[in-house]
């Protein structure tokens, strides 16, 4: 048994390591022995616990993956508005991108794709999915516009959230992601909520703490 939790921990560092590599170099950047290097393990270990760079690669991506359902599941609290839920969930989504490194990391490896030799799984429809539960849920309440069609709102949404996070990723380093998120929700739940109001649904979200005692954005 020791010798298993010996394993795992010494695959969780050098995934964390390895992330952290490709999250400033790239893919095509790293290399074993760069990752050797920065984790103080011989190329071997690498090698014994990750046949090949392609492979850290994938469980990295993978890990990723891994990293939302469990978050998505605080956000389907039935007592709160499905709408509070979805606004609380984008922050959530947020904060890991900008601090999580293996997050950072599968999110750029994802998109070096095509540099990497390895089947990595499909982005974006699992987040359509849940968001098109969100909003279902909000059309049932009478939260949601009934002009609002929740499949074609949740494509929309996730659109504008991934659009966003691109360009902040690519000006600031998604230093002011949350800011920015609320300005992106301020100008969609007015087109969103059957009774518009956005500077108060996102005020009750903050004063929620986003259901997981993690800061939560200022009101506007």
């Amino acid at each position: 048994m020791c010798v298993q939790i010996r394993a795992k921990a010494t695959r969780r560092d050098l995934l964390e390591a390895a992330a952290r590599l490709f999250d400033e170099r790239g893919y095509a950047g790293t290399s074993i022995s760069d990752i050797s290097a920065h984790s103080g393990r011989t190329s071997g270990a690498i090698y014994f616990h990750y046949a090949s760079k392609e492979k850290l690669a994938l469980a990295i991506v993978e890990e990723h993956f891994a990293t939302w359902p469990q978050l998505i599941s605080r956000y389907r609290d039935p007592d709160r508005p499905a709408l509070e839920n979805l606004v609380g969930l984008s922050f959530g989504v947020a904060r890991a991108f900008r601090d999580d490194i293996v997050v950072r990391a599968g999110a750029r490896l994802w998109a070096e794709r095509k540099a990497i030799d390895a089947q990595l799984p499909t982005p974006f429809l699992g987040w359509i999915e849940a968001v098109t539960h969100l909003l279902e849920a909000a059309a049932h309440n009478g939260e949601l516009a009934p002009e609002v069609s929740p499949s074609a709102g949740a494509h929309s949404v996730v659109c504008a959230f991934f659009g966003l996070h691109t360009v902040s990723e690519a000006l600031e380093g998604r230093r002011h992601i949350e800011e920015h998120l609320q300005d992106l929700w301020l100008l969609l739940l007015r087109g969103l909520q059957a009774e518009p109001d956005p500077a108060g649904l996102l005020d009750r979200v903050r004063r929620g703490a986003g259901h997981d005692g993690s800061p939560a954005p200022e009101p506007a």
